[in-house]
């Protein structure tokens, strides 16, 4: 029995009962802190298993402080558990997508509220792949000491637990695809939401550059006042470790399926602005503290990562062909770069 209560792990393992019969889940790892108390990291899988569909891949709670993040995974699963009762649209979907979730990467690290894991370990600067070029001091990923943010973990040492069980479901899921999309969702110190693509580790663009100029396209057209901001996550700054750029390295070398990771960024500042006294908490700088601004974000992200499946179903039809695709790769080229 843990000590130290964690209401999303709870919610998840509701959603998780509730949906018997209709979801698959296994607990992918276990995090043990100091004190004994266990946490499983949860893997929720819905829809074709046939690896012949394409897939898609919802994360949170990679970084403890940032609750609002898994938060805004788990709505999402609980509204589809709850429309597979009366939807028999969404039956119809999920015969030719598979979804994959992993809402609480870090359980430790949210338990405990910090970014980083149990062990002093930042997640997303943790994966073995460094920066080609000059990173921020610290916040680019350190190895001087755990007791700084932004710990990268020992030189040499293996990923830490949760990265390897982020890694082992995304190489079972969703790498053995044709087409898989990743959302990894957090919350960060901006005014905007901002959806980044790869890559953190350098300015170089990604082989797939015009994939994610069709995804932004068909996602503008089909949201015309969207908030989002889309970019490359070199745009904001680079870093060590990335897990992301990591497993869409990974992908590039392993399959020939595509694999396009996004990072969404929700800006918390407009929380802190509205609520100045939010910047005395530990939490309230990456969170919405007042509940109706807590259910306004978790409404409003719902619509991109339900598109997010949807695209992923037709993604046949918005896919750039060999006849168009130097024409995406311009016009990405001149939008980012």
């Amino acid at each position: 029995m843990a000590t130290l209560q964690l209401p999303e792990l709870d919610a998840l393992e509701r959603i998780i009962e509730l949906g018997a019969g209709e979801l698959e889940s296994r607990t992918v790892a276990s995090v043990t802190l100091p004190q004994g108390d266990v946490y499983p990291i949860h893997a929720v899988l819905l829809g074709n298993p046939d690896k012949s569909v394409p897939a898609v891949g919802y994360f949170g709670g990679v970084h403890g402080l940032e609750r609002i993040g898994a938060e805004v995974v788990i709505a999402y699963l609980q509204s589809l558990v709850m429309r597979l009762q009366w939807d028999s649209t969404l039956h119809k979907q999920l015969e030719s997508v598979r979804l994959v979730f992993m809402p609480i990467v870090n359980p430790g690290g949210m338990a405990v509220g910090t970014r980083a894991n149990p062990r002093g370990v930042d997640l997303m600067r943790n994966a073995p792949i460094s920066s080609e070029e000059p990173v921020p001091f610290l916040v680019g990923g350190q190895r001087i000491s755990a007791r700084l943010p932004w710990y990268r973990g020992a030189q040499a040492a293996p990923m830490e637990i949760e990265n390897q069980a982020v890694c082992e479901v995304v190489a079972a899921e969703l790498l053995t695809r044709p087409f898989s999309v990743a959302v990894d969702c957090h919350s960060g110190f901006g005014s905007r939401d901002r959806i980044w693509f790869p890559y953190a580790h350098t300015r170089a663009c990604i082989a797939h550059l015009a994939e994610i100029q069709a995804l932004k396209n068909i996602f503008v057209q089909s949201n015309s006042h969207h908030r989002y901001i889309f970019e490359p996550q070199s745009q904001q700054y680079l870093a060590h470790g990335d897990l992301w750029d990591y497993l869409y390295k990974l992908s590039c070398v392993q399959t020939q399926g595509i694999f396009l990771p996004l990072t969404l960024e929700m800006g918390s500042w407009l929380w802190v602005k509205k609520n100045p006294r939010q910047l005395f908490s530990r939490h309230g700088i990456f969170n919405p503290l007042i509940e109706h601004r807590q259910q306004r974000v978790l409404r409003q992200h719902q619509s991109l990562l339900d598109f997010l499946s949807r695209a992923a179903c037709g993604h046949h039809l918005w896919l750039p062909t060999a006849e168009n695709r130097a024409q995406f790769h311009a016009q990405a080229l001149q939008d980012w770069y």
